[in-house]
C-alpha cells in the first residue's frame, strides 16, 4: 500500500498536512497554514523536493 497526504484543519482553525506511510504511520507532519491552499501548495513543495540530496550534518570533518 502507498503512502499518502492526508490535509486537514486543526484545533486553531489553520491546515495542516501530514504524510503517511503505506502502514498509516505519520512519518512527516507540518506546519499550520493559514488557508488550505497553502497547506496543499506545502504538499506540492514536498513532492517536488522529495528526490533531493540527502545531507547528513552530523559527519565530522
Amino acid at each position: 500500500m502507498a503512502g499518502k497526504f492526508e490535509v486537514y484543519e486543526d484545533k486553531s482553525g489553520g491546515y495542516r498536512f501530514r504524510l503517511k506511510a503505506g502502514n498509516g504511520e505519520v512519518i512527516a507532519s507540518s506546519e499550520s497554514y493559514k488557508t488550505k491552499a497553502s497547506a496543499l501548495n506545502g504538499v506540492e513543495s514536498v513532492k517536488k523536493n522529495a528526490s533531493s540530496d540527502v545531507v547528513d550534518l552530523t559527519e565530522e570533518s
